[in-house]
């Protein structure tokens, strides 16, 4: 790998690319040579070669797309392969860009060789050196970045029934970009919760589609993790002038659950292809990884936080290749830990403090479960009617004793939906559809049931609430 002075010299002459005050990126400039690149010649014959034998005949500007690479640099690979007869034009239009190239029989040879070593033919990778001054340039620790303000906290969680005490704590916890764990019981909303301080970080990001180490490329971009940003459509042209490697991004919030093991949080080498594959904490650089049902992974959660301590403190990570290499990578990552366990019993002590915040997501308030449904029934389509709310407070959670968790508001609704398309009407929010979305979610007694002397859940006619009397 060739590291270039002139490839360091241009991305230290980065410009700022699309996006206001909030989106502030600075995305490297597009290498008009084979040198500004930062990558050997040899590398980029391979791929051109690789993309020919996989393809046939192909059209000078779709190797480009292909590439990623500008019709300069391509240019020059392209003579140096003419010269080494590896390639031929296959037909010329009338302009420069109108060439179509093949390739030789001698090149047929090589890029089958190329091909058994490497599989990949994808947008030509960046160098690590250049991947680590992007990603420092991009953290969300950077005072030029625009943070979340307390009003835009407070709009955003505006109708999901938080306390103001939990909404300073997650403030709190954005502002630092530092760890955090949300604890509370099954069905609180950590999840949706963690998801939603994901898309609260403020700004944009460039991630590359691919990485050279050493000799062996590392997989980063997938495009169901790593999301456009919304940019307004004259923005666009920005892109021409910037190195076509990176692509802009939201900053990604990647998430992993029990599935989580060892094996996962290192580089994994895809044998079939020939290139490895980036850890999920890697992928989320610049970005939030969310790990859910913590305590349910496949190792144990001691060896989990020890295994991010030393990176969380220097911000650096040490990955492995295959034969036992390590390699120092960027880790510029907000942990956001989700569980249903008692933190003291999954944590000691050591533990609890390598976890910077510890916000207890619990049962909401009755205006805040109220805010909650009113804004669910919106999404639903379904018309909210406040007498059939307030028997599912008064009735049905209070004769129950089920607390007043965010995942039901919802859960119900598409219950309701759920039978009214069963039975070709359009669901409504009345007492009778409430109770058979509560009876089939909860194994409640459904009205009118014989009920064993001791039922597990209190009977719902025996609220006595005079609007079920009134309907039924």
């Amino acid at each position: 790998m060739i590291e270039a002075e002139s490839a360091e010299a241009s991305h230290a002459a980065f410009h700022p690319a699309a996006g206001g005050a909030a989106d502030v990126v600075r995305m490297p400039p597009q290498p008009k040579t084979v040198r500004e690149t930062g990558l050997e010649q040899q590398l980029i014959v391979e791929l051109v070669a690789k993309v020919m034998y996989a393809t046939g005949r192909m059209h000078l500007p779709v190797l480009t797309g292909k590439l990623r690479l500008s019709i300069n640099v391509l240019r020059e690979v392209l003579g140096f392969m003419l010269a080494e007869q590896l390639v031929e034009v296959a037909s010329r239009g009338d302009s420069d860009l109108d060439v179509n190239y093949q390739l030789t029989g001698i090149g047929k040879v090589r890029a089958a060789d190329f091909m058994a070593r490497c599989r990949y033919i994808g947008p030509a990778p960046v160098t690590l050196q250049a991947y680590r001054e992007l990603v420092l340039r991009q953290s969300a620790g950077n005072a030029e970045l625009a943070r979340v303000s307390p009003a835009a906290l407070a709009a955003a969680f505006a109708e999901d029934g938080l306390e103001a005490e939990v909404r300073d704590l997650i403030g709190a916890a954005l502002q630092s970009s530092r760890s955090l764990l949300l604890y509370g019981p099954s069905g609180s909303g950590k999840t949706t919760l963690a998801r939603k301080l994901g898309q609260l970080q403020q700004g944009v990001v460039a991630v590359p589609y691919a990485i050279l180490v050493d000799q062996d490329i590392v997989l980063v971009y997938d495009p169901l993790l790593h999301q456009p940003p919304s940019l307004p459509a004259h923005k666009a042209e920005d892109r021409r002038s910037t190195d076509s490697r990176w692509s802009l991004c939201q900053r990604p919030v990647i998430q992993v659950g029990a599935e989580l093991s060892a094996d996962m949080l290192d580089l994994r080498y895809d044998e079939a292809g020939g290139v490895y594959h980036a850890p999920p904490h890697f992928m989320a650089n610049n970005g939030m990884l969310v790990v859910d049902d913590l305590g349910r992974q496949r190792m144990p959660v001691a060896d989990l936080l020890n295994r991010w301590s030393a990176p969380l403190d220097t911000g650096a990570d040490h990955l492995t290749l295959d034969g036992g290499h390590k390699i120092g990578v960027p880790f510029d990552v907000t942990l956001v830990f989700a569980t249903n366990l008692s933190p003291h019993l999954l944590l000691d002590e050591s533990s609890m403090r390598r976890v910077a915040y510890k916000i207890h997501v619990g049962a909401l308030s009755d205006a805040g479960y109220r805010a909650l449904f009113r804004r669910q029934c919106r999404l639903a389509r379904i018309a909210c009617d406040d007498s059939v709310t307030d028997y599912l407070l008064t009735c049905l959670h209070a004769s129950t004793g089920r607390a007043l968790l965010a995942s039901y508001p919802r859960e119900l609704l598409a219950r309701i939906a759920d039978f009214a398309s069963f039975a070709g009407v359009q669901p409504r929010l009345t007492v009778p559809a409430l109770e058979q979305a509560w009876t089939s979610m909860f194994a409640a007694f459904p009205v009118g049931a014989s009920v064993p002397s001791q039922p597990p859940v209190p009977f719902l006619a025996d609220c006595g609430d005079p609007l079920l009397e009134r309907i039924s």
